[in-house]
């Protein structure tokens, strides 16, 4: 069986959340690995803890076929799917507190143009089975030229 060719390369990522009229926008270097069908975004961002102290969250978005899985480590950990038409469960946890959570996908687009690529979903977060917040999410992903 032939081994899988996985690609890796760093890219600037631009993540564009909108959340009850609220726009948030967060700017970050990470990489892009892509093994066969699947890509893998990870970047490192940084999250106020409710002490108001700067903690570490990494991050891993994996993109396959029509689902993306979102994947935090460190202080925060959390696991949430999307899948368009589809209400999927994931979890939150951090030392202040954890619970479950499901996402209802309106909407999932992924457009590539080569080793660039546009990821934008709409979504409904749920915990504890009612309705939390409504979500636009964009993530605009461009190659870094090597140095």
């Amino acid at each position: 069986m032939p081994e899988l060719q996985s690609d890796k390369y760093p890219v600037s990522i631009q993540l564009v959340s909108l959340q009850d009229g609220q726009r948030n926008v967060l700017n970050v270097a990470g990489e892009v690995i892509s093994k066969g069908p699947q890509l893998y975004v990870r970047y490192e961002e940084l999250q106020q803890s409710p002490q108001g102290e700067s903690v570490s969250v990494r991050t891993t978005v994996k993109i396959s076929g029509s689902e993306l899985k979102l994947i935090r480590h460190g202080a925060v950990q959390s696991e949430q799917t999307f899948e368009a038409g589809r209400q999927l469960p994931g979890f939150y946890r951090s030392p202040y507190t954890q619970f479950n959570l499901s996402t209802q996908t309106r909407k999932l687009d992924v457009v590539r143009k080569g080793r660039d690529f546009t990821v934008s979903w709409d979504y409904d977060l749920h915990v504890y089975g009612e309705l939390s917040g409504s979500f636009a999410i964009s993530l605009h992903i461009q190659e870094e030229p090597k140095s």
